[in-house]
């Protein structure tokens, strides 16, 4: 039996953009047509003669707005662009323009200039079981909504399945399984082990299995959701035993309630089984709240390390608690992204010169071709660094930290992939904070050795040592931030225990010379002050049919669970 054709099952609501932080661009776009000239009103002329003669005039009035309003659509983008460039362009120099706060990278000379200050600061350090001062206060836990999710659309019939093919790295996938849980109790379907794509970005070929317990997943959801690790033998006999045979659906981001009621629904119990891919952020967050405790439970119970990762991860939690003795065994941890094809793809520059800019162009041909040469596309590193889009360097996030109150006893775990010219640009922090520790670090190379080669198993075992610290540094954003500081708020009674850097401010501050260190840590003191604050908030959303992430904003959606956690 042949797949029905993608385009007959594709929802065209308004949906947002994916995960990972790629949205959705429009294929195609039309210009406005001119609005139509006004009709005159004249006693003196016959209805005839307004008939003959109206159509010559308006036609002539629209041709002339039109070439008018075109011609200011195409000088106006050309106007503003070429103001940034002389704002924060590489001509500004030439131009005598002086470039504005921020956007350039002068960090490096920032600390050259204020290190002797900070080696003699003498002010008591910060406390880490002090950091966080703010408390939320947690309302009573309404207990968990039955087992029976499904919105008995019909009355139970023959078993039908759900296959979806999840992507991107390790949190991407998480999203994914969760989302599929709670469409399978949606949709009263038993869903079968997620089926992860290989991905040219991650390159990792793990299964469901090399990263979790596919049978602790199982039993967990027992009850909830039936879960099943492959189809049974007779549905695939009608498919050829081929899944590429069954019906794929394409839906797009977000997909409503409604949408899966009305459209996949009917077809699930024509075909007896459904295929969607790629299935990551396909369904939205505001759904009923038995749907929703599957969300819940699919994270923070049936998601467990398998083994292999399990029992490393743990044992390098023990060996950071013991390195960090000197403060109770708590230790900060930062999650850093500046690796090469993280810096390359956000075009920004730093102090590498004309080698470093020749060398992120080939990375960026290398990784992504002609993407970022397309017509039209104008590239502006400064403006990118003034909106606090360009990745941090482990110097920038070493000086925030001490300007902080963090000195040099502080231990730190830091959770990156390869760094960029690391042994350059780990010195400073290695100045600011000699006890730094990364996996490598802590394991021995025959620990580390099966993980090698397997992204998503290797932050596996980072994201379990960052859920175990007193204090998370996020650096740039991604899924691995957002899942950890849900998580975090999770065990921590509502509060991620996060420091979420304000870039914006912090850009501009590193790019004044003429700041005084004690000046820059009354700033940074306010920084940590601020993501106190906002650690324990749940953002409001105004619009009734959106809601805030479940992932980054358990509570008080998943706070049922706490008591079988013991964090209630």
């Amino acid at each position: 039996m042949k797949a029905k054709p993608h385009h007959q099952h594709h929802y065209n609501g308004n949906g947002g953009g994916g995960g990972g932080g790629n949205g959705s661009e429009s294929s195609s776009s039309t210009s406005p047509s001119p609005p139509p000239s006004p009709r005159r009103h004249s006693s003196t002329l016959s209805h005839c003669r307004r008939k003959l003669r109206s159509k010559p005039i308006s036609v002539v009035a629209g041709f002339l707005f039109l070439r008018r309003f075109l011609r200011f659509l195409v000088v106006l983008p050309l106007l503003y662009v070429s103001g940034l460039i002389m704002c924060v362009g590489p001509f500004s120099a030439l131009l005598g323009h002086t470039p504005l706060p921020g956007s350039v990278y002068r960090s490096h000379e920032m600390f050259e200039l204020l290190w002797p200050h900070i080696q003699a600061d003498n002010s008591t350090p910060i406390e880490l079981s002090s950091v966080w001062r703010y408390r939320r206060k947690l309302k009573e836990q309404k207990p968990c909504p039955p087992s029976t999710a499904g919105l008995q659309l019909e009355s139970p019939g023959p078993s039908v399945y759900l296959i979806v093919e999840v992507n991107g790295g390790l949190n991407q996938q998480r999203s994914a399984i969760c989302n599929a849980v709670a469409l399978a109790g949606l949709l009263n379907a038993i869903l079968v082990i997620p089926n992860f794509e290989f991905h040219n970005v991650w390159r990792d070929p793990s299964t469901f299995g090399d990263i979790y317990d596919e049978d602790h997943f199982i039993a967990t959801l027992e009850g909830h959701v039936k879960v099943v690790k492959e189809l049974p033998e007779m549905v695939l006999e009608r498919y050829d035993h081929s899944i590429a045979n069954i019906p794929t659906l394409r839906v797009q981001a977000w997909a409503p309630v409604r949408y899966y009621k009305g459209e996949v629904y009917p077809i699930l119990q024509r075909q007896g089984v459904i295929r969607i891919a790629p299935f990551a952020n396909r369904l939205a967050m505001n759904v009923p709240p038995s749907i929703q405790h599957l969300r819940c439970l699919a994270n923070y119970e049936a998601l467990k390390f398998s083994s292999p990762i399990s029992n490393l991860a743990r044992k390098l939690v023990e060996r950071m608690t013991e390195k960090s003795s000197r403060t109770g065994g708590k230790y900060v941890s930062i999650h850093l992204r500046f690796e090469e094809d993280m810096v390359a793809f956000s075009c920004c520059l730093y102090d590498g010169g004309e080698a470093e800019n020749s060398e992120m162009n080939s990375i960026r041909q290398k990784g992504w071709g002609d993407k970022f040469k397309r017509k039209g596309r104008v590239t502006l590193p400064g403006l990118n660094r003034i909106d606090g889009k360009c990745p941090l360097t482990p110097l920038e996030v070493g000086m925030m930290l001490r300007g902080m109150g963090f000195d040099n006893s502080t231990s730190i775990y830091l959770a990156s992939g390869k760094i960029y010219w690391a042994e350059k640009h780990l010195a400073p922090l290695l100045k600011m904070f000699p006890y730094l520790h990364t996996k490598e670090s802590l394991a021995t190379p025959d620990e580390l050795a099966p993980f090698k080669g397997y992204s998503s198993r290797l932050a596996a075992l980072d994201y379990t040592v960052c859920l175990s610290s007193e204090v998370f540094v996020t650096t740039q954003g991604g899924n691995f931030p957002h899942f950890l500081m849900g998580h975090r708020r999770f065990l921590n009674g509502g509060h991620a225990k996060t420091i979420i850097p304000d870039k914006r401010k912090l850009v501009v501050l590193l790019h004044d010379m003429g700041i005084s260190w004690k000046d820059f840590k009354l700033e940074m003191e306010a920084m940590l002050t601020e993501s106190d604050r906002k650690g324990k908030i749940i953002p409001r959303v105004k619009k009734f049919t959106k809601k805030s992430s479940v992932y980054s904003y358990p509570l008080p959606d998943c706070g049922c669970l706490q008591k079988h956690n013991g964090t209630g």
